[in-house]
């Protein structure tokens, strides 16, 4: 018996696309790591409402009309109970820490990690950083702490980047930040500096895949490219206010607060995977 959703969801995607095809770039520019050139103070010239004015080809972050983040309102989302399980493959694998001004990345070297799959494209984890609140909300609320964890196909001419995101409040520490804080992250303290630290697991991140939103977006830093799938998790894990000041006081001092202002959504549509639904 064929399933009757499925043609809805194909139009549905192909509208979809449509709709959005202007602000989908040919390929995708990597997000700056030198940051000596914007930051995150209000009123500075430097700041977020300046971005798209600083260079040329940053001109997204001013006139783009798919950009992240954004607030996920529960009266915007579609509840799409069919997108599947967000499943992955991860192994460990060298690593290095990153001080990089604005914020504190992770960084895998090459493909063996490990990746997930979107839509039948497989992307592969690069690196992960925080913001300081969350850069997403949900239903106007941010949270403590946000993790981006960042993949790209592996097709060097046309680069696309798929972003998994992660909640954070202030609870009980988080077990793969603690083994970061503890022995690396006290230690670096000049801005730029990227220092091994050995065979890291990205599986012991507490992410869980079960519910998930999800749409299109953009880099929540300059060059601010848009045609970036953003996957969120709807679980909410913890994370100690004494971590959060960790992650904070290692970057530069605007940058303690390094989470973008949420951006217009633009009619685009936000999507919940939700399995088991509650019906009415």
């Amino acid at each position: 018996m064929k399933n009757p959703s499925k043609p809805a969801f194909i139009s549905s995607l192909l509208i979809f696309l449509f709709l959005f095809s202007a602000c989908l770039p040919s390929t995708i520019a990597q997000e700056v790591e030198d940051e000596r050139e914007f930051d995150y103070v209000e009123g500075s010239k430097k700041g977020p409402s300046h971005w798209g004015e600083i260079r040329e080809e940053w001109a997204h972050c001013k006139n783009g009309c798919m950009q992240s983040p954004i607030d996920l309102s529960s009266r915007r989302v579609k509840i799409m109970p069919k997108l599947g399980e967000l499943k992955r493959s991860y192994k460990p694998f060298n690593a290095t820490l990153k001080n990089r001004g604005h914020d504190i990345a992770v960084k895998w070297v090459g493909d063996g990690v490990g990746s997930i799959q979107i839509n039948g494209t497989d992307y592969f984890l690069k690196q992960g950083h925080w913001h300081s609140p969350s850069e997403h909300s949900i239903n106007g609320r941010r949270y403590d702490l946000e993790l981006h964890m960042v993949r790209e196909t592996q097709d060097p001419s046309v680069k696309k980047i798929a972003v998994v995101g992660l909640f954070y409040k202030i609870g009980q520490p988080d077990a793969f930040i603690s083994k970061l804080t503890l022995s690396n992250l006290v230690s670096i303290t000049d801005k730029m500096e990227e220092r091994n630290i050995g065979v890291i697991d990205p599986a012991e991140i507490k992410m869980v895949g079960k519910k998930y939103y999800r749409y299109m977006g953009s880099l929540t830093t300059p060059p601010c490219t848009e045609g970036v799938i953003w996957t969120i998790d709807k679980m909410i894990t913890t994370v100690s206010r004494e971590q959060v000041k960790l992650l904070r006081e290692a970057v530069h001092d605007y940058a303690e607060m390094n989470a973008r202002p949420i951006q217009p959504l633009n009619n685009r549509e936000i999507q919940l995977y939700d399995p088991h639904p509650k019906r009415f």
